[in-house]
């Protein structure tokens, strides 16, 4: 049973309906829930897809603040999927911030639980870029949250998590100019024996990558990452010892400039995308800045990541605000994001016929690799929306 969200009276009709009856809401945005709280069993739904609207200004004032204080903004209704919010920033020449998957949307828990892009090593998270939100709050009052009124509220929406304060309706991000990228593609085909040499390449060039701004994702045996910073000389040079590597493997290589986010995107991720609504077991941990700068913390590193191949590849999201110049204090995120350099992952799965027994292990072996993820990086924390279920401290791993 579904409520489609069009307005607010629609959150207010349904929070007067449960709390008449009992009946427990759930929120549905696009549906990318790892963990299934988008799908609560025996609940009325909350259906904010259809909220989809998209404008533009260059001076956009958050409501109740002085005239002097504007942002070059998108408003985008939280249904809203990242590809029609590309596609539109591609129309105004401007780039907007969001998510590595076309049918992501903007509003919902990407955003609200800190929302993560690897053009966030320098531009910053979701949360950093909203000026303003627009939210049914379980009162049933309809607000707006921003630095300028509701600024409590504005604060826990930035990283306190999905569904948590409320329905949120709409967004104002700020964005960039358009931005010419320089693209780095490089994959081979995976055997025993040849991951652990590229995963050494990688691992001891986090550093220096992170501070040239490149952001990205990183397999086992793939590498594909973006530059807003470097020219295609600087691009090719830096990303040498990967190239060279992957080339002795009979690899692919691709090194070049794309003209904007927006083609980037059309090009690697929307024909590269992953099937979803599968089973995907997943743990991550965010890896501090400090693990890259010893030759111990970098072995370290290391010995974790080929320790995973066994069981599964790791999977490197660099995509932490590593250059951003951030506000202390202005978003209720972990403030592990700040000072670490990979958001870094596995996920294991199971078949349709798995046993409810078997399932569990894999809960429990995922959880067993994401403890030796702490022990590298006991002060740090981990992402939100994709965190271990077994999480011995959520409070202080996700947002203190």
């Amino acid at each position: 049973m579904y409520i489609d969200v069009r307005q607010a009276s629609d959150v207010q009709i349904a929070y007067a309906f449960s709390l008449a009856t009992g009946v427990p809401l759930s929120i549905k945005n696009s549906g990318h829930d790892y963990k299934g709280r988008s799908s609560g069993a025996n609940t009325l739904s909350l259906w904010t897809h259809n909220l989809q609207s998209i404008t533009h200004s260059t001076s956009f004032v958050p409501a109740g603040c002085a005239k002097s204080v504007s942002y070059n903004a998108v408003t985008l209704g939280s249904g809203a999927y990242w590809q029609q919010v590309y596609e539109f920033a591609e129309l105004n020449n401007i780039t907007v911030i969001g998510g590595y998957h076309q049918t992501i949307a903007s509003g919902g828990g990407w955003v609200q639980a800190g929302g993560h892009s690897i053009l966030s090593p320098n531009y910053g998270l979701g949360i950093d870029r909203v000026v303003e939100f627009k939210v049914v709050t379980p009162d049933g009052v309809y607000r707006t949250a921003n630095e300028c009124q509701n600024e409590d509220l504005f604060w826990a929406l930035r990283g306190g998590g999905g569904s948590t304060y409320g329905v949120v309706l709409e967004t104002s991000q700020k964005v960039e100019s358009q931005l010419t990228l320089q693209v780095a593609s490089v994959s081979f085909t995976q055997n025993a024996t040849n991951a652990a040499p590229f995963l050494k390449i990688v691992t001891n060039n986090a550093l220096k990558w992170g501070k040239e701004g490149w952001g990205g994702h990183i397999g086992a045996n793939n590498l594909i990452k973006v530059n807003p910073k470097l020219t295609l000389a600087e691009a090719k040079a830096s990303m040498q010892p990967i190239a060279d590597y992957v080339a002795l493997m009979n690899g692919t290589v691709v090194i070049e400039t794309i003209p904007s986010w927006n083609q980037f995107f059309t090009k690697y991720v929307i024909g590269a995308q992953s099937a979803v609504g599968g089973i995907s077991v997943l743990g991550t941990r965010l890896i501090p800045t400090v693990n890259f700068e010893t030759e111990a913390g970098l072995e370290g590193v290391y010995e974790l990541l080929t320790g995973f191949l066994p069981k599964a590849n790791p999977y490197i999201v660099v995509g932490t605000p590593f250059l951003y110049d951030y506000q202390e204090g202005s978003t209720s995120a972990t403030p592990a994001w700040r000072n670490s350099l990979w958001h870094l992952g596995l996920h294991e799965t199971w078949t349709f016929n798995t046993t409810t027994s078997a399932k569990k292990a894999v809960f429990e072996s995922v959880s067993e690799i994401v403890q030796s993820m702490r022990n590298i990086s006991q002060d740090s924390g981990a992402y939100f929306n994709e965190g271990d279920v077994y999480e011995v401290d959520h409070t202080c791993e996700y947002l203190i």
